[in-house]
């Protein structure tokens, strides 16, 4: 009994890691759904902003989106969310260039600012991106390309993030690599479990109003419009680029914040879960959801093999358990080690404490999830 409860956790933790991704990958070579792409830069866009205090970078940032190729119209629309810096002078020096400023005098959040901004909307393709990234000169062709085909309703782009040379910062990247390729199979076989947020395209009037306490607003959206019947894709040729490094400390609170965001979704919308509401079901619950498990079923593993030591097979995947902890304790520990043999687990290792610690934290923070919001300060120039 001990031997199949051990089989079990380990199994669906080499699931939720690798067997899904595999599976997604088999699905997307067999099954793939292509979509039509065309340039029309006859219509317009409209690339929304959501900023706090961004005095330092906004400029820069307005430059590099008015710089971008777009044919046709274009407008930039800014939300200054509770800004108390000059932010609003330097964007409004801008309004010549098709930019305006949405204020918002008491500081709410990014969905909030959607809230306020998509209804102010001119065109039918909505751009949503942030201050801190800057984005490739094509990044729009490549994003607003598949609006062509009336099934797509939202498109991911790639994120690009400078890898860490600390502690876990190779591991970190790993999953990160990993996932963008899990997204792009996704894709290619139906639809995206959830955007990239610093780089997206959605349809205007396919959003609904967002809760003021959204967590996952790039998760939720692209979901709702899923739910409609529509597809969101992911092209990777639509790139930004983050200057800040793939520090471990810095995902593992990125990596807290949207595990809590899952725990929110699943009370919030259950239907999702269910396959007669949501043929994204699986998807769902495999991409986003068994994830959140995999702490406990590590948990749960090692105390089995605990009590089981006395079994050749149990005992020596004790052995195994015991020496990967071990390492990743070593590659979060010591910074200047590169070894992937101790880099991966210590990366591996730190995400799965903050998914252990996301379920305590959204369960004393469920009804005033706002405080866990606390986007980064932006960066000086």
């Amino acid at each position: 009994m001990i031997v199949i409860g051990l089989l079990l956790c380990l199994a669906l933790i080499g699931y939720s890691f690798a067997g899904y991704p595999m599976l997604m990958g088999l699905l997307a070579r067999c099954c793939p759904k292509p979509w039509k792409e065309a340039i029309e830069p006859e219509k317009g866009l409209s690339i929304v902003l959501c900023v706090h205090n961004a005095e330092a970078i906004i400029r820069e940032r307005l430059q590099n989106l008015l710089e971008c190729t777009w044919e046709g119209p274009r407008e930039i629309i800014v939300v200054c969310d509770g800004c108390t810096d000059g932010t609003v002078k330097v964007i409004q020096a801008f309004a010549a260039l098709q930019v305006c400023v949405l204020e918002n005098h008491t500081k709410g959040g990014k969905p909030a600012g959607l809230n306020l901004a998509l209804p102010q909307c001119s065109h039918e393709i909505v751009v949503l991106a942030d201050a801190r990234q800057s984005f490739a000169k094509d990044a729009l062709q490549k994003l607003a390309a598949p609006f062509a085909d009336a099934e797509v309703g939202a498109v991911s782009g790639l994120l690009e993030i400078a890898v860490s040379q600390a502690g876990g910062g190779r591991g970190v990247d790993l999953y990160w690599r990993l996932e963008t390729k899990l997204r792009a199979f996704e894709g290619r076989f139906d639809s995206v479990i959830g955007c990239t947020g610093a780089i997206c395209a959605i349809r205007r009037d396919l959003f609904e109003p967002l809760p003021a306490d959204t967590l996952l607003d790039d998760v939720v959206i692209p979901m709702r419009i899923a739910h409609k019947g529509h597809r969101v894709i992911y092209e990777p040729a639509a790139k930004a680029y983050d200057p800040q490094q793939l520090e471990p400390e810095k995902e593992k609170k990125r990596k807290l914040r949207t595990l809590v965001g899952n725990f929110q979704m699943i009370e919030r919308y259950p239907a999702w879960m269910l396959p007669w509401q949501n043929r994204l079901w699986w998807m769902l619950i495999s991409h986003k959801y068994v994830r959140l498990l995999v702490p406990w079923l590590m948990i749960a593993a090692l105390v089995l093999s605990v009590i089981g030591a006395g079994q050749p097979f149990v005992r020596g995947m004790l052995v195994l358990q015991v020496l990967c902890y071990a390492a990743g304790v070593l590659g979060s520990m010591v910074k200047g080690i590169q070894s992937r043999f101790v880099s991966i687990p210590a990366g591996f290792l730190l995400l799965q404490a903050s998914c252990f610690m996301a379920f305590f934290a959204y369960v004393g923070h469920r009804r005033n999830l706002l405080a866990l919001w606390q986007p980064s300060s932006p960066p000086s120039k």
